[in-house]
């Protein structure tokens, strides 16, 4: 019998994924990882936060309503290096990071399936609603969920190879709904737990707050300019705004206004109209592939740019080891550096990059 460590959030998906491993045969312990501690808890976890002392008592109380043994591992260190610090670093460089692209590859796997393969375990799974295919050219890949409204596919390309095949994703080819149904069945206690929405580091969503007292930095006001250059007020910080943005810019143009870019080295904002606002071409880099080693020859996939994103068409070119370019057919509003860039081809996650 196989055994599989799950790691169990609290929530309704990861408990669920754990019930149909166990009905599957598997040998099945489930782990609630620690990654982020607050003196009051109430707030992160009326948000549906996954990282507190709430979260892990019903983690717990799951366990033994399925009769799996259930323990709590401390990532703390792990998460504060790879997600809360690169998290802040990026957007004090006038990026727009995705921590959850980072806890994934980082903590929830790099570090989670060390020490699972270090105790004997075979597999790690989650309630990931995605599924992992093994391609007839031996390499395995991410594919979109069942439930395609709410497919986490894209979150997920930065996995490895290594990482890929010894996960498991039971949750991939069911609903929500069906999802949900199932833990009422069980009677789990978290069956209505609602889906957690925010960076669980930051639950009230206010960014430019947490960054400033994390990293201590003061109010660094500077200029809102036009693509020209021309000085159009001041800003907050650059720390207040992303690229793409329209509401919260705290000044009046005359007509609306979109970030188009921020540049750090000057601490500016460069504002646009609605058109100024969209590209069709990109750069990325840190590429992760999947499906594929690599792109032997300029190619058209479907592209992602943000996680709500529907994709768009492009033909995407490796130019070097590491560096690939996107050409979209359509232009693309809010391309943002920070962001991710995921490839499809139809449902197979081809790999994907941090936006430049």
């Amino acid at each position: 019998m196989s055994k599989v460590i799950v790691g169990m959030s609290g929530g309704v998906d990861s408990s669920v994924a754990a019930y149909l491993l166990k009905k599957q045969g598997y040998d099945v312990v489930g782990v609630t990882m620690q990654i982020w501690q607050e003196e009051d808890q109430e707030f992160i976890e009326e948000r549906g936060g996954c990282c507190g002392l709430t979260a892990v008592d019903d983690a717990r109380r799951v366990a033994e309503s399925l009769d799996i043994p259930h323990y709590v591992m401390n990532f703390r260190d792990e998460f504060k290096e790879h997600v809360i610090d690169y998290f802040v670093r990026e957007y004090i460089s006038g990026k727009t990071p995705n921590p959850c692209i980072a806890c994934n590859r980082y903590v929830k796997w790099e570090s989670l399936l060390q020490r699972v393969l270090a105790i004997g375990g075979e597999y790690i799974a989650t309630g990931h609603y995605a599924k992992i295919m093994e391609l007839p050219n031996g390499r395995y890949c991410v594919c979109r969920s069942t439930s395609l409204d709410k497919d986490q596919s894209y979150a997920l390309y930065n996995l490895t190879q290594e990482q890929l095949k010894c996960t498991l994703m039971p949750c991939g080819t069911y609903d929500k709904e069906d999802i949900r149904m199932i833990a009422k069945e069980l009677k789990l206690s978290i069956a209505d737990k609602p889906d957690s929405q925010d960076i669980c580091f930051v639950p009230d969503g206010d960014y430019a707050s947490f960054i400033k007292s994390y990293a201590n930095l003061n109010n660094s006001l500077g200029n809102f300019v036009s693509i020209d250059g021309t000085i159009l007020g001041t800003h907050r910080g650059i720390i207040h705004y992303t690229v793409g943005q329209r509401k919260g810019l705290g000044i009046a143009l005359g007509y609306p206004a979109f970030v188009i870019a921020i540049r750090p080295e000057r601490n500016e904002v460069v504002l646009g109209n609605f058109e100024e606002s969209h590209v069709q071409t990109l750069m990325a880099r840190n590429i992760n592939f999947m499906s594929v080693e690599r792109l032997t020859k300029p190619t058209r996939f479907i592209a992602k740019i943000r996680y709500n994103h529907k994709g768009a068409w492009c033909t995407a070119v490796q130019t070097e080891t590491d560096e690939i370019h996107c050409v979209f057919e359509e232009p693309q509003r809010a391309v943002t550096p920070g962001q991710a860039v995921v490839l499809y081809d139809g449902d197979y996650v081809v790999g994907g990059g941090t936006i430049q």
